[in-house]
């Protein structure tokens, strides 16, 4: 379609829409309201207490370490990106801190406060869990998921990390004993176990876990564990291996830290939370939580919004703004998702991470198609033939996709330069956000692009306004945009917006995705990296 055509086109629709009742576009913006509150972290993981009773919190995706306070739960940054990534925190015998950054594959460390950071160990994709043996200084870690291993590692930096074991199933959350053992879970093997550093040996101390995520001691003959899959924190005997579960909190649990008074604190990725628990009286205290743990793509239907939140799947209520749990990490099918899509029947969840493209059915929420294998897709949108589009980050490609395991995938368009998010057009065509600065309408039919504006700044989510001009986050400016599709100009809808999270060593470079959702009436809503919330932008008239 050529420019003077489309101008044709979009006019005429505009003015048909405006006869139908469909809202005219707007003479302004007002100022964005919160619809979902902000939290802190971006996923919250490895916890410890240091020698100054101050609670550490880690945050992998949104490469941090964080202040909680024990008594009132506010919660700052103490160390921020990048060098503060942090899957586990570990406080040395002199007070020295420790923590592994899981997407960098390094290893971080520092004396004190005052004190230069140092990198350890580098190289060593998914390290994840540490520890100190605080009779000798030693410090271990260990690699999961990226990789299956123990290492010890030399605090001075000069020698090499030394091998300790291989292919252990995934020693995720220890604590070093007293006896120089080092007390944890076997993620993949359902087990607790304890291994001899000296040579790798690893004893089974109990085998009736789902998934345990950490353990630690209380110097009283227990091993406190949490359970990912079940959200249960368990008390296990080392004498006996007896387990029993003592509280059971929501899944997706990943860290614990034992307090010298015994509460045990115990954190949750899905809900960007930090609980205490009091094992003398059952009571459990949440400090701090959130409803988004790092909010992504957004879609709307109706007054129902769904949102990709990375460590869940959740659903907004646009009257009253309640969300609403669907699907969380660990404890569910889905992987990491960042962006979403909607249809009748289905919903199409995303993931650059795992490399996946997950259909889900909507009215019972099973999954009825799960795709691997996908290069770095970021967005998708389910077609009334019962197709999905997906967009590729790494390929620069639009692909169809369909069939078994969604295994027939066939190019729509390529050529386009790291595409971001997607919406379907009013006029039938795709319009997609390229992380070079475009807006690029894709005809469907022949595959053939056109750039809608340029000069954008990191343009993420996008969507289509009940006028026909498209709103677009531009993540790098901090703004909401309003595009003309016909003319390419532009108009703030937004400024100041704590978006724009910088992209962390170990992801792509655009980071993570920031979405944008349109209603019927043509109020605007943006989801927030750097806090976690979504906001609403009405239009004024």
């Amino acid at each position: 379609m050529n420019k003077p055509l489309s101008s044709v086109l979009f006019a005429l629709a505009f003015a048909l829409a405006g006869c139908a009742g469909t809202p005219t576009r707007p003479t302004g913006w007002a100022q964005p309201e919160t619809l979902v509150a902000p939290s802190s972290f971006a996923g919250v993981h490895g916890l410890a207490i240091d020698a100054k009773g101050r609670l550490l919190a880690g945050s992998v995706a949104g490469s941090s370490m964080w202040l909680v306070d024990r008594q009132t739960g506010a919660a700052r940054v103490f160390i921020p990106p990048q060098e503060g990534q942090a899957d586990d925190i570990a406080i040395g015998p002199k007070g020295e801190l420790a923590w592994t950054s899981f997407l960098q594959g390094v290893l971080h460390y520092r004396e004190n406060d005052d004190a230069p950071i140092r990198v350890l160990a580098k190289d060593l994709p998914g390290i994840n869990s540490l520890d100190f043996d605080r009779r000798n200084g030693k410090l271990y870690a260990s690699q999961v998921f990226l990789g299956d291993a123990l290492w010890e590692i030399d605090v001075t930096g000069a020698k090499p990390p030394r091998p300790i074991a291989k292919g252990m199933g995934g020693f995720n959350g220890f604590e070093v004993g007293p006896d120089g053992m080092l007390y944890g879970p076997l993620w993949f093997k359902h087990q607790v176990v304890k291994i001899d550093p000296a040579n790798g040996a690893i004893t089974v101390i109990n085998s009736e876990f789902r998934t345990p995520a950490a353990a630690n001691l209380d110097g009283k003959g227990n091993l406190w564990v949490v359970d990912a899959v079940t959200g249960e924190l368990s008390r296990v005997e080392l004498a006996t291996g007896k387990k029993t579960v003592a509280k059971t909190l929501k899944p997706a649990l990943d860290n614990l830290a034992i307090a010298p008074d015994g509460t045990i604190y115990i954190s949750n990725m899905a809900d960007n939370s930090v609980e205490a628990f009091d094992p003398a009286t059952g009571a459990v205290r949440v400090l701090t939580s959130g409803q988004l743990p790092f909010p992504g793509g957004l879609r709307i239907e109706g007054d129902r919004m769904w949102v990709a939140a990375l460590f869940a799947f959740r659903e907004v209520d646009l009257k009253t703004g309640n969300v609403s749990d669907l699907k969380r990490m660990w404890s569910s099918d889905i992987e990491y998702p960042m962006g979403v899509g909607v249809s009748p029947q289905h919903l199409v969840l995303t993931s650059w991470f795992t490399g996946t493209v997950q259909q889900v059915e909507r009215g019972t929420l099973k999954t009825v198609a799960m795709g691997h294998g996908f290069k770095a897709p970021v967005d998708a949108i389910p077609m009334p033939d019962g197709s999905i589009l997906v967009a590729e980050m790494a390929t620069g490609s639009i692909l169809r996709v369909s069939g078994p395991e969604l295994k027939q995938r066939e190019p729509v368009a390529q050529g386009l330069k790291t595409p971001l998010q997607m919406t379907m057009g009013k006029d039938g065509a795709l319009y997609v956000t390229e992380a070079a600065g475009t807006l690029t309408r894709v005809n469907l039919a022949d595959g053939t692009k056109t750039v809608v504006a340029s000069g954008l700044a990191m343009p993420k989510g996008i969507a289509q306004t009940p006028w026909g001009t498209f709103i677009v986050l531009e993540a790098a400016a901090k703004r909401l945009t309003e595009i003309d599709p016909a003319t390419g100009a532009k108009r703030s809808v937004a400024e100041n917006l704590p978006v724009g999270m910088p992209s962390a060593p170990g992801m792509p470079p655009i980071g993570m995705i920031t979405g944008v959702a349109v209603d019927a009436q043509g109020n605007v809503y943006a989801s927030a990296d750097l806090n976690n919330a979504v906001y609403k932008v009405r239009p004024q008239r």
